[in-house]
């Protein structure tokens, strides 16, 4: 059996992490799966390049200029929005052709149209779209926030401001979703996190569709020292990660900000603590003000490097406003952190408040929100100085991650689903 997995790159950003370790649980278990991206950064052999670097940049700069123009030239929302208006004729893509089955992951930017999407569909092949974030079920954003117009018809976009040339868009786009989803019924889709899926059934597009959760899967390794035992009142350290520290949506100032009110809540604690940061950050400012022991790494790459950060830390830190389902978090259990977070997104997915994890109540006020992150975090450093309970609850989170997220489980659920044989 043949799968082909369409995603943007096979290295950069969350979707396409997980699309390769999607790759890799198939062919772990007999499947022909292969990859087919714009941006190739591994050097795998069954990921394959969707055209050459000129045709794909041409069709980008296409895709962004228009939507560039159409929102009166803002360049605030330029990467905000994505109409699949362009893309590349992947349809006709050798991997394509031969597969069986087609699994869709994140194909914007010009790397895959509606038009290419209805192209792949009248093939007759089984499709399979999985969702990362919520854009299939919003004319053309990637996250509604508190807008609820995506339950209707995306009319009165709030990414469109008042300079935009065409104010009717995202209701043009949304137009062109339903169409497309009601002319091809037998498209299926995934929702990467419970919270997600709820989403999905609120959606004007995606009410009636079919919809499955199942979650990304991730693959751990046995590899190096592991943890080593540390004294009880040792220093405690806390990591926040992202592939971009200071985009709005990971909410960088009320992290920042709890770190000002453990300081001035807990001191003694705030003086064992360390703040071990790692990503890109587009303002080194944004880091100004945190208050306590700080470190910051810069970006990370590779599977080991990674572990080895969080086997060097005790409890990770999320103070994103909203996540679909947020990678760091299960990778922080596996190895052995102690994940605080807010409830607002596919979270619960992963943490079992006050067993593996603190979910915490989110609020738009910066004070009101720091103040519960600094609560989960005092519960969590309780749970490091207390040699039976962190014993107890390293082995819970692990145990909980592999029955969740293992990669052989995830890629016979995405079988069935497909409806092939399920018996490798």
């Amino acid at each position: 059996m043949k799968i082909v997995i369409v995603n943007k790159s096979d290295r950069t950003g969350g979707a396409a992490v997980v699309s390769f370790r999607l790759m890799e649980a198939l062919r772990g278990i007999g499947i022909d799966a292969r990859m087919l991206v714009v941006e190739k950064l591994t050097d795998s052999r069954y990921v394959e390049s969707a055209g050459s670097r000129l045709s794909i940049n041409k069709k980008f700069i296409e895709e962004r200029l228009k939507i560039f123009i159409a929102n009166g030239l803002n360049r605030a929302t330029l990467f905000k929005i994505d109409t699949a208006a362009d893309g590349l004729p992947l349809w006709n893509h050798p991997l394509v052709k031969d597969a069986d089955a087609v699994i869709l992951n994140w194909v914007n930017q010009g790397m895959l149209s509606l038009k290419g999407v209805r192209k792949i569909l009248e093939s007759g092949k089984p499709v399979v779209w999985t969702m990362h974030d919520m854009w299939c079920m919003t004319g053309i954003c990637h996250h509604a926030a508190e807008c609820s117009e995506y339950r209707k018809n995306c009319g009165k976009c709030e990414l469109l401001g008042p300079g935009a040339l065409d104010k009717k868009l995202a209701a043009k786009i949304w137009k062109r979703k339903k169409t497309l989803y009601s002319l091809h019924e037998k498209i299926k889709f995934v929702a990467v996190s419970n919270w997600l899926y709820g989403k999905s059934k609120e959606s004007g597009l995606l009410a009636g569709m079919d919809v499955s959760v199942i979650p990304n899967a991730f693959l751990f390794t046995e590899k190096g020292q592991g943890r080593i035992k540390k004294p009880c009142g040792d220093k405690i350290t806390m990591g926040f990660g992202a592939a971009r520290l200071d985009d709005p949506i990971k909410g960088l100032p009320v992290l920042v900000e709890m770190t000002r009110l453990l300081k001035s809540n807990h001191p003694e604690l705030a003086s064992r603590m360390e703040l071990v940061t790692f990503g890109n950050v587009k303002n080194p400012e944004s880091l100004s003000g945190i208050a306590v022991a700080h470190r910051h790494l810069g970006m990370v790459r590779g599977e080991d490097a990674v572990r080895e950060i969080y086997e060097s830390m005790d409890i990770v830190v999320s103070s994103s406003s909203y996540e679909t389902l947020p990678g760091t978090l299960v990778e922080a259990q596996a190895y052995g952190c102690i994940p605080v977070s807010f409830d607002r997104g596919g979270q619960a997915d992963i943490i079992d408040h006050l067993s593996t994890g603190f979910l915490a109540e989110y609020a738009d006020n910066i004070h009101i929100a720091a103040k519960r992150l600094a609560d989960g975090v005092v519960w969590a450093a309780l749970k490091v100085d207390t040699p039976e309970e962190i014993i107890k609850i390293r082995e819970k989170m692990k145990c909980e991650v592999v029955r969740k997220f293992s990669p052989d489980s995830v890629a016979r659920r995405y079988l069935d689903i497909i409806g092939m044989p399920n018996n490798t």
